[in-house]
């Protein structure tokens, strides 16, 4: 039987903060990040670089599938995105696979949605507005690509800055549906005359968005000239120097009166950062902000002896049932240790029952896993039912063929004679 006397050391919430650190193949590296894969499309006529992260148990949880989050300029932002994930999954955000999308060589090109020949007054000869032809290498090449070669769900953000966070807001106008959240980092809003958000005021003029989610972001660099511009202020200023806050803040002022959208839309200034700095903060807050109905609710109760089954089994099945209305498809509520946990949690504090609950709620979850049938089995050697303890046993063995739990049953069986 496992040792139960540990359980009481640990907080029930342990589970969602440990296991930060990550093993190295190769020891001359602190951290690796990315392997490189690539696509080649035939839409841009390129091959375009890719860095793919992956969870640190996806190669242990074979049966497990994940949410993918796509970023821009990926040689950039998935470093960072990775360490936000380091510290914040699990009890703020799922387990995701993260794709970095490389942007280094045509990125004014791919990012922007038109053509633009001259820009503040300046020639402009940077070749632009191709966002078409890029969201279809995304949605015909780069996506398909990824849920043939990865085990990833439907369930997609886009994570961009500057003119990459431009062209999540751009998508979000013309494919809604591409992405169900949509990370827009201190976004270039002025591009072309506020073109985007003309064009978004003919879409919510006509379209509702549903499940969809948004969080924009503002760095506090208002005028780079005149510190007397401030956020306060700035919409009473005309000059070019403002148009990029003023763009960001009048897209931000539409959206919060489009109510009746359905778009679920956080808004964030960052007084403190630049244009160049703001990513960082906004990755983490964008991550947190957008996956709030991720976290866990009334874990107090799991961790209080006297709180009764019936309201732990509630929690638990409403838990379950909000994850599958935002995520469309069914996941299981908590992790497999969590749920294994709680069970030898209470019966160590002799609460029979609600460790039964536990351990069978962990099967009807995780029925791919030997350790469930095993955990079960221990219930029923501590209640002295060697019967129902066999059957369980003999179910683990059969999906992992260790000899110690053969020898278990072996003792079981003649010790029952």
């Amino acid at each position: 039987m496992k040792k139960l006397g540990l359980v009481l050391l640990l907080s029930v919430l342990f589970i969602f903060i440990s296991n930060r650190s990550r093993a190295q193949d190769d020891h001359s590296y602190l951290y690796k990040v990315g392997m490189i894969d690539s696509v080649h499309s035939d839409i841009l006529k390129e091959t375009r670089d890719i860095y793919v992260q992956l969870p640190k148990d996806y190669y242990q949880q074979t049966n497990r599938t994940y949410p993918v989050v796509y970023i821009l300029d990926g040689e950039v932002f998935l470093p960072a995105v990775t360490n936000a994930l380091e510290f914040y999954s699990g009890d703020y955000v799922p387990e995701m696979v993260l794709v970095g999308i490389s942007n280094h060589t045509n990125r004014t090109r791919d990012l922007t949605p038109t053509v633009v020949k001259t820009k503040y007054g300046m020639p402009f000869k940077e070749p632009s507005g191709q966002a078409g032809p890029f969201t279809q290498f995304l949605k015909n090449e780069l996506i398909p690509y990824i849920k043939k070669t990865y085990r990833v769900t439907s369930y997609r953000t886009l994570i961009g800055h500057s003119y990459g966070g431009l062209f999540p807001i751009h998508t979000l106008l013309t494919h809604p549906a591409l992405f169900s959240n949509y990370i827009a980092i201190d976004p270039s809003l002025d591009w072309d005359h506020q073109t985007v958000l003309r064009h978004a005021k003919k879409v919510f003029a006509s379209h509702k968005f549903d499940g969809k989610s948004l969080f924009m972001s503002l760095n506090g660099q208002i005028d780079m000239q005149n510190p007397q511009i401030t956020i306060n202020n700035v919409m009473k200023d005309t000059t070019d120097y403002t148009l990029f806050a003023r763009s960001n803040i009048s897209f931000r002022d539409f959206i919060r009166k489009e109510s009746d959208s359905n778009l679920s839309f956080q808004w964030k200034f960052y007084p403190e950062e630049i244009h160049g700095t703001i990513a960082y903060p906004s990755i983490r807050d964008g991550l947190v902000s957008l996956f709030k109905w991720f976290q866990m609710e009334n874990t107090t109760l799991f961790n209080a002896p006297d709180t009764p089954k019936e309201a732990l089994y509630n929690t638990i099945k409403q838990r379950a049932k909000k994850l599958y209305h935002h995520f469309g498809y069914r996941v299981p509520p908590y992790p497999e240790d969590l749920l294994d946990m709680l069970g030898y949690m209470n019966l160590n504090w002799h609460h029979s029952e609600k460790s039964k609950m536990f351990f069978k709620l962990a099967i009807e979850y995780y029925p791919k896993s030997a350790n469930t049938y095993e955990s079960m089995a221990d219930f029923y050697i501590s209640q002295h039912d060697t019967t129902n303890a066999l059957k369980y046993y003999e179910k683990e063995y059969q999906m992992n063929g260790r000899e110690t739990i053969r020898d278990r049953i072996m003792k079981l069986k003649s010790g029952r004679k």
